[in-house]
């Protein structure tokens, strides 16, 4: 009977009942009521259903660095405020529809941040989504083609938190301009959004430019966010000169 009913949990893919149900027939020592039984099989299943979940929003949201939060380095000279960074790590700012504005020199971990802060959205339950600003524009630009722009902007639209990486890397032209829009006022009080760039924030009028598309972008953007500006040494360029000084 207990082959039987493993089979039938196997074929259901109920994977943490069968796991566990195994588990305990491979322990007959370990006696437990009828309840206690039930209770462990449905934790199980639920556990590994969570989990699962939780695999499958991380290789959905394409991250860009595998970080978290407890790799973060909160050295003074980088000018990150840990506790600002804890309030983002609790995921109320995504609650609340607020964005994050992540800004500084090339190399000073922008990235490795909003990837941080990404993970530990999606081990809450969020859905998430990293994508470089350059390549995202560009493939938008593919799918208006091939007429596909509104599902992509949709699917970008579910998103409970987007990620958009090295901002205004390249000029905009309309047709990125317009995508912008698109996607900032599709998400403005709805969804959060984070993004990251090497330059100011007051300059991104200038990045973005045509004045009447800016001043509309900007608007969505700015009045809710939280800031963050990096500071200090390039981490990488850090990183070499550690990895020289131990190859000496």
């Amino acid at each position: 009977m207990n082959t039987d009913t493993l089979d039938k949990m196997r074929r259901m893919r109920f994977w943490g009942m069968h796991r566990a149900f195994k588990t305990s027939l491979e322990q007959p020592e370990q006696s437990c009521t009828a309840d206690e039984m039930a209770a462990m099989l449905v934790d199980s299943e639920w556990d590994d259903r969570h989990n699962r979940s939780i695999e499958r929003t991380m290789r959905n949201a394409r991250f860009r660095y595998k970080a978290t939060i407890e790799q973060l380095d909160y050295s003074h000279e980088r000018g990150i405020d840990k506790n600002l960074v804890h309030r983002l790590a609790d995921g109320e700012f995504i609650n609340r529809k607020e964005n994050v504005l992540i800004t500084g020199s090339t190399g000073t971990g922008k990235s490795f941040l909003a990837s941080a802060i990404g993970h530990q959205a999606c081990q809450l339950g969020f859905k998430v989504l990293y994508a470089n600003a350059t390549r995202l524009f560009a493939q938008l630009k593919m799918a208006k083609a091939d007429g596909s722009s509104i599902k992509e902007l949709m699917k970008i639209e579910r998103q409970d938190l987007l990620i958009l990486d090295d901002f205004g890397i390249q000029p905009f032209d309309p047709q990125s301009r317009a995508s912008l829009l698109d996607i900032i006022e599709d998400r403005h009080g709805k969804r959060s959004t984070i993004i990251t760039a090497q330059v100011p924030v007051k300059q991104w009028y200038d990045l973005i430019g045509e004045k009447t598309v800016a001043d509309a972008i900007m608007d969505r953007i700015v009045h809710n966010a939280q800031r963050i500006e990096l500071t200090g040494e390039s981490l990488r360029r850090k990183w070499g000169k550690k990895q020289l000084d131990n190859n000496d």
